[in-house]
């Protein structure tokens, strides 16, 4: 679930200004899955950006506080939010370590890297969640480490009943900055989409596996 309203509406206003989200529903983008989409999200551009990563930065420190109280350790999920986690934790004064997807191969095949005891509270980070598989090999990762993961907090998310589903599964908590309807609000109230391409694109999310133009 989102933050809070004010947050989620002024955070899909910082993505959709710096082209980290960009929603197309006449001409779609092919994802890595296959599926169709009238929307493409990558939240590391907002790297690129001081006053938008601040904002970023501050806004979910600020928020995991609040929601968790001060973790002794933030994570960060591998590649997309190794960037604004490091941040995060800057923020707080708080170690920082991340999470791969598998272990290395080689070396000392470590899947999480950087220092972490057992026993001790964490806080992941992720910068989107589509179906949350990725971002909950992560925490099953943290989990088998005997690490306390407190919850996840991402910068967005496309607001799938899949993920909520897993989520719900894993019993894990999961908060967000902005999600897919308050991006669609503020993209309609800026009239960066019209009515029409609303339509298209909440079709979209109500079945984005089978969506397509025609």
């Amino acid at each position: 679930m989102i933050f809070n309203k004010e947050t989620a509406k002024k955070t899909a206003e910082v993505l959709l200004q710096v082209n980290a989200i960009k929603l197309s529903p006449k001409e779609p983008f092919t994802w890595a899955s296959g599926w169709k989409s009238p929307i493409y999200c990558d939240n590391r551009i907002i790297l690129s950006y001081p006053t938008i990563r601040n904002y970023v930065r501050e806004t979910m420190a600020k928020h995991i506080e609040k929601q968790y109280g001060k973790p002794d350790v933030i994570a960060g999920v591998a590649t997309g939010a190794i960037g604004i986690g490091m941040l995060v934790a800057e923020y707080l004064g708080l170690p920082f370590i991340y999470v791969r997807p598998d272990a290395k191969g080689h070396g000392r095949k470590n899947q999480i890297e950087g220092f972490i005891e057992s026993g001790q509270n964490v806080v992941v980070v992720e910068d989107l969640i589509s179906t949350g598989k990725s971002s909950l090999n992560a925490v099953k990762a943290l989990k088998e480490a005997k690490i306390n993961v407190k919850g996840m907090v991402a910068i967005f998310t496309y607001g799938f009943d899949v993920a909520a589903e897993n989520f719900k599964k894993e019993g894990v908590t999961l908060n967000t900055l902005s999600n897919y309807e308050n991006l669609l609000e503020q993209a309609l109230d800026t009239k960066y989409i019209s009515e029409k391409e609303l339509v298209t694109l909440s079709e979209w999310n109500s079945n984005p596996s089978e969506w397509n133009t025609i």
